[in-house]
């Protein structure tokens, strides 16, 4: 009894979940509609936003592109009148939403939240109540015999308690099976009324079809070209810009340009290089400032002093 007790919780615990996803299948719609009713009971609102059907934004892009497209298009039209079938639709699931939640969700909700809350904690009070006794019953001979006497009727009360209630939860499961039929009901009510608003929208774009087929199909004329007179160009003729001729070169200008050519960068560049430049000449230093540049044994004959004491040096002397 008690493993049927623990299936039947985790059924209704995850038949709850998959139900909320089956009406609500975005998850992220789906958090967003759960923080939204949140904040609406602490603010006190009694009406609580609806989650976005996909019927609906469905319907409300095809309306907007019909408007936009008017009433001389058969596509406009058209968009119309399935965006306001979509609409219809959405309304419908949002009906199926309500029902379904007011007479399965929170029935089941309501099993989780009392009586099998209420039959795990008959239980943990047995488990506890159980190693008492058995605690005590290790001990026999040690304590009084009223101590041991009080915690098996302790066990024995505890034990009948949860088992009752769990014998009541399994025998009273005909009501999940009408909180089930209630799911069902709305659901064949939603799918009716799907196919009733659905025919009809295809019973008009029918009908449109056959309309536009038996209308003549219009033909198109295009405008009358405007003549184009060929003559002198005018001042804005060719984009604003004027078509006067390049000026003519005189004979002394284009000599003086032969006679010396026109400097470019790269021949700048190049005729920098090919100059000549003056030897390179160290500057004469004075020989009274010759002591302050180098150290004084390099103009001795003698070695310099060691760097290091004798004692340190790296390698023996010779």
């Amino acid at each position: 009894m008690e493993k049927k007790v623990d299936l039947t919780s985790k059924a209704v615990t995850e038949i709850l979940a998959r139900t909320t996803e089956y009406l609500q299948p975005n998850p992220a719609s789906r958090a967003k509609l759960t923080m939204l009713n949140t904040v609406s009971k602490i603010r006190g609102q009694v009406k609580n936003p609806g989650y976005p059907q996909s019927e609906g934004l469905l319907g409300e892009s095809m309306m907007r592109y019909g408007k936009e497209l008017g009433d001389d298009s058969n596509f406009g039209d058209a968009l119309l009148d399935a965006g306001e079938s979509m609409k219809r639709l959405a309304e419908v699931k949002d009906s199926l939403d309500i029902e379904v939640k007011q007479n399965f969700i929170d029935p089941l909700q309501n099993l989780c939240d009392k009586d099998l809350k209420e039959i795990q904690h008959h239980l943990k009070k047995l488990e506890g109540r159980r190693l008492d006794f058995d605690y005590k019953k290790k001990r026999q001979g040690k304590i009084p015999d009223e101590e041991l006497r009080q915690a098996l009727e302790k066990f024995e009360e505890s034990k009948e308690v949860a088992e009752t209630s769990m014998h009541n939860l399994l025998e009273t499961d005909i009501e999940q099976v009408s909180q089930l039929s209630a799911l069902v009901d709305a659901q064949l009510d939603y799918h009716k009324q799907a196919v009733q608003i659905l025919d009809e929208l295809a019973e008009k774009l029918k009908r449109r079809v056959r309309d536009t087929s038996s209308r003549p199909k219009r033909e198109y004329k295009p405008k009358p070209r405007e003549p184009y007179e060929f003559g002198e160009p005018a001042d804005q003729s060719n984009g604003g810009f004027s078509c006067n001729p390049a000026p003519k070169v005189s004979a002394a200008s284009s000599s003086f340009r032969s006679e010396k050519p026109s400097r470019t960068p790269s021949r700048i560049f190049c005729e920098c290089f090919r100059a000549p430049h003056p030897p390179f000449k160290l500057p004469a230093f004075p020989s009274s400032s010759l002591p302050s540049l180098f150290p004084a044994w390099m103009h001795e004959k003698t070695p310099p002093p060691p760097r290091f004491p004798p004692s340190s040096v790296p390698f023996p002397a010779a």
